[in-house]
């Protein structure tokens, strides 16, 4: 009796997996998971909703195949910070990872936003396990640094936050931002001022003067 091996995935069938993920962030990020519906995501991806569901069995299958690739790129940053790097270089590195997706990924940092807003009811056991415990190791290479009077003492949960929330903003309120900015692309002068408030929140007054 002949043994059947399974197939892996056409290239036809990996395209329309890319297609139905693609159409999936598009809308999962503009209208949250409550707001959106199989049938949004299947016109988005210009499949009928019976081909979508040969690929994903449901709107939770992809809502989920979605927030896990978003939390393994939005966790690659963190782990990137070299502990033997120069410190306040490798902390600025990290923001500028940060601002560099949220300048070419808004759409994952949106659905990322939009799942902790509704509480994180489906990504609550990674903030609570991966996150916090990829936090913490940061935090203790940055007391480490502080300790040794290589950067100013500074709490490194609220260093990571603030960063967090100086680099996402810019994506999760776009709207707002591009309103206030009109015809300005936001990203020209963001770089510039998160780099010169972390310097000098960083930098110890020793090596600010030069001695």
């Amino acid at each position: 009796m002949t043994k059947t091996v399974p197939k892996s995935d056409t290239r036809i069938q990996k395209k329309n997996q890319a297609l139905i993920m693609s159409a999936g962030l598009v809308v999962f990020s503009q209208f949250g998971f409550r707001g959106s519906t199989l049938d949004l995501v299947a016109q988005e991806a210009g499949l009928s909703k019976p081909n979508l569901l040969y690929y994903f069995r449901s709107k939770d299958a992809i809502y989920t195949a979605l927030l896990a690739k978003t939390l393994t790129n939005w966790l690659e940053p963190l782990r990137k910070i070299d502990a033997k790097g120069d410190p306040v270089e490798e902390l600025l590195g990290y923001a500028k990872r940060k601002l560099d997706m949220s300048q070419h990924y808004p759409r994952e940092s949106r659905l990322f936003a939009n799942e902790i807003i509704q509480g994180a009811p489906r990504i609550g056991d990674v903030l609570r396990g991966e996150l916090r415990e990829l936090v913490d190791e940061t935090a203790v290479v940055i007391n480490g640094w502080a300790t040794a009077g290589r950067i100013n003492k500074v709490d490194p949960y609220h260093l990571i936050f603030s960063i967090w929330a100086q680099t996402q903003h810019y994506a999760d309120f776009d709207v707002q931002v591009r309103s206030v900015l009109g015809n300005i692309d936001p990203f020209d002068g963001a770089q510039y001022h998160l780099e010169a408030m972390l310097r000098g929140l960083l930098t110890p007054l020793v090596d600010q003067k030069g001695c």
